[in-house]
């Protein structure tokens, strides 16, 4: 095992850098490094020698160029075991490299911020960073590329078990790592650069690279492998776990699922979830009473299931779902008295979800990927149509415009039995629209008489539409837009029910 005996060191993040620098020359390492990376470390007492005094030259364009030199990329590349290499070097006056402990300029952070100008985001591209972390990735057998403070601990135990040195699965393990993280950082140029200047809403080239979160047990059932990734402190993905087992790929879907859809309301929401469908969802003036409301509609379904609030579960809320069994909640966040009442569930998952909504969904089909916007229409009542003779009453259009909201995030085709604030039944996932309307009636709990509809697509046929009627719904809710429009809205005239248009359509598969 070769020990280490020279280390180039340039880092954006400093955490650690010192005592990582005090480690290795403590155990005989001499460090190279640059600029501030070198004030920092020289200043805590530790000896370096500037890049400058390697090269010959000094930092020269503001920064830009520092260690693009043969002295620094030759000693970084040269193979150990071959004489050629190490005549070469000998015959150049250049040293090995044994070590490069490098990460890059931040341009994520920069990109993130709001109105960042091309200017800034060309300057924060790292071009010296990459060049030595790829260089020591390929010369991996000979140099331990390390580009993480998170590896600074471990790599210095292991050098001082082994007389100054690292194995090779370790160089290898870096090398890999240090691939990923140019690989991302290339990725996260590009994919920000594509979005400057164009008007294009879905980018030219897909960029789907997520770090890995965490190992799932498994999938959708026990014989798939599974694993999620994603950003920390964003979305579902990123969620904060605050309680309970680990989670499985189901509970993650049906999670995302209650989440999106208690963020449609401003006034404190519930939807209780099942295999992706609501089976209940309510919006009231708490979040106790909006949760009673959302199990009222299906309370069968809802044991076992997952649910999301779009408020912070207070005492009462948590008490009143401590009285059920549920997989897994999703919400802005907990008080200490809520947190206190749901303890005694152990396995009960609580999710502390940051609200970051992602423009972009994006679905994989054999051979390739589906990109779309995300479903972020919404119908304003002066933009929806009456259709009828008869115009909702007051109460009908706050059914229908609360049954619209809930029946975006039901499977097609879907059919959503709705009083205000209140689903009363839904009907999800049915092959015609005629039998998600009879579904939504047989399943019914409460009773559907005075009850609204939204549908999710424009009914087909009359039929749909006199099901629901003879289960007792005075209103409808729809986007339109089927030839066979004047004959439902015949058959709606008939029977003396009101009808609005939205011109909006809400598949969801």
């Amino acid at each position: 095992m070769h020990k280490i005996e020279r280390v180039l060191i340039s880092v954006t993040d400093k955490t650690g850098i010192v005592d990582l620098a005090r480690n290795l020359s403590e155990m005989g390492a001499r460090i190279i490094s640059t600029g501030g990376t070198a004030r920092m470390i020289r200043e805590s007492g530790v000896p370096v020698q500037d890049v400058s005094e390697v090269t010959g030259f000094p930092e020269m364009l503001d920064g830009r160029l520092k260690t693009l030199h043969p002295k620094v990329e030759g000693g970084i590349l040269a193979i150990r075991s071959r004489a050629d290499h190490m005549r070469s070097l000998a015959e150049q006056g250049i040293d090995p490299i044994d070590m490069v402990v490098v990460n890059l300029y931040r341009f994520e952070e920069v990109a993130a911020k709001a109105g960042a100008h091309l200017e800034e985001l060309i300057e924060n591209i790292d071009i010296g960073g990459p060049t030595m972390i790829r260089a020591a990735a390929k010369n991996y057998q000979d140099v331990a590329v390390v580009v993480s403070p998170d590896d600074y601990k471990g790599i210095v135990e292991e050098m001082r078990a082994n007389g100054g040195g690292l194995s090779p699965d370790t160089k290898w393990r870096l090398a890999k790592k240090a691939f990923r993280t140019t690989a991302n950082y290339d990725s996260a140029i590009s994919a920000r650069l594509d979005r400057e200047g164009s008007p294009a809403l879905l980018p030219v080239d897909l960029n789907l690279r997520a770090p890995k979160l965490m190992d799932l047990r498994y999938g959708e059932n026990p014989h798939q492998s599974a694993a999620l990734y994603g950003t920390a402190g964003r979305g579902i993905a990123g969620a904060k776990q605050l309680q309970g087992k680990e989670l499985s790929y189901n509970n993650l879907v049906d999670l995302d699922a209650c989440w999106q859809l208690v963020a449609e309301f401003e006034q404190p929401a519930v939807a209780i979830i099942k295999h992706t469908n609501p089976c209940g969802c309510a919006e009231q003036a708490t979040l106790a009473e909006a949760y009673r409301k959302a199990l009222e509609c299906d309370p069968v379904s809802a044991f076992g299931g997952v649910i999301g609030v779009n408020r912070i579960v207070d005492e009462e809320t948590a008490r009143e779902i401590a009285k059920i069994f549920v997989e897994a909640i999703a919400a802005p966040g907990y008080t200490p008295e809520a947190l206190a009442a749901l303890q005694g569930k152990k396995n009960l998952r609580l999710m502390e979800v940051a609200a970051n909504p992602e423009p972009i969904v994006v679905k994989s089909i054999s051979g390739g990927y589906l990109a779309q916007t995300a479903d972020d229409a919404t119908a304003q009542r002066s933009a929806i149509t009456v259709q009828t003779k008869r115009a909702p009453s007051e109460e009908e259009w706050t059914g229908l415009l609360f049954g619209w909201k809930v029946a975006k995030h039901v499977k097609s085709n879907a059919i959503v039995y709705v009083r205000p604030g209140q689903t009363v039944s839904v009907g999800a996932g049915q092959m015609s629209r005629v039998d998600s309307v009879k579904i939504g009636a047989l399943k019914a709990v409460l009773p559907l008489a005075g009850s609204v509809v939204a549908s999710d697509a424009f009914f087909p046929f009359p039929d749909g539409l006199e099901e629901a009627v003879k289960n007792g719904a005075t209103a409808f809710i729809q986007p339109g837009g089927s030839v066979r429009d004047p004959e439902v809205i015949a058959a709606a005239d008939r029977l003396g029910v009101a009808m609005v248009f939205t011109g909006i359509r809400h598949f969801r598969h």
